[in-house]
């Protein structure tokens, strides 16, 4: 019996791995570097790929496309107000142990349609399962999870864009996604699943960076390795401004 269940798990993960292998993704990017500016107002990253094949299209499900954009990730604390005393005061917090600074997840269906909650586990592709928030003691810790995700929704760092893939003759698929301007540094890691049933048969993985240039990274990195000088600095700006203002009110004043 044991060699009966043996021989049926090798021909089980051989026939799933020829599937796996029988689609695979070809990927483009219209820009894989973004440079934060001074006037940097958001950029638009188009996502376009293809589907290579070694047999015909199968027929048994339509293919599905995900595409998942994350930013680097990092703690976040998470803070409740209550009014107490007629005033507004923190009242609790707790620390998500892990979420993307940015999140963008983009399907060419409905996402129950394109992705099983089992695949979706296993990925963690959605974004309530990309962030990570374990060993809370504070009751109703969810709630706090929640309270981020629909914050950083309302400011455009987290994203679901249902049916915004374009899939052509299951073949040909495309996306655009935007990036606001309040964009950190860092790898921007850049997913696509091609899914059949809700389950995923093929994923390809690259990255986006983004970094800051010319005046803005000048400055960032005086403001880490040199905080005295940066700080002088912001002093001298600040005093020059100020008497500039002053400079001009005068002569307003004196015609």
């Amino acid at each position: 019996m044991p060699l009966l269940r043996l021989i049926a798990l090798t021909c089980w993960a051989a026939l799933t791995a020829s599937i796996a292998a029988a689609e695979e993704v070809v990927l483009g990017l219209s820009q894989d570097r973004v440079a934060i500016t001074a006037t940097f107002d958001g950029s638009e990253i188009l996502i376009f790929g293809a589907v290579k094949r070694e047999s015909p299209i199968a027929t048994d499900a339509p293919l599905e496309v995900v595409v998942t954009v994350s930013g680097p990730s990092e703690p976040v604390m998470v803070r409740r107000k209550d009014r107490e005393f007629g005033i507004w005061v923190n009242t609790q917090a707790v620390t998500v142990d892990s979420a993307p600074s940015f999140y963008a997840v983009a399907t060419s269906a409905p996402f129950s349609e394109a992705l099983s909650d089992t695949e979706d586990l296993r990925h963690k592709v959605s974004i309530h399962r990309a962030i990570r928030s374990v060993g809370s003691t504070v009751e109703g810790a969810q709630t706090f999870t929640e309270a981020l995700m629909r914050i950083r929704e309302e400011k455009g760092f987290y994203s679901l864009q249902e049916n915004a893939v374009a899939l052509d003759e299951q073949t040909l698929f495309r996306t655009a996604l935007r990036m606001p301007a309040d964009l950190i540094e860092g790898h921007y890691r850049t997913r696509i699943f091609l899914t059949r049933a809700g389950r995923v048969v093929s994923q390809y993985e690259t990255v986006i960076e983004v970094n800051k240039v010319g005046m803005e990274r000048f400055l960032f990195n005086l403001s880490r390795e040199q905080p005295a000088i940066y700080g002088l600095l912001a002093l001298l700006i600040a005093v020059i401004s100020g008497w500039g203002a002053a400079a001009g009110f005068q002569l307003l004043r004196d015609r």
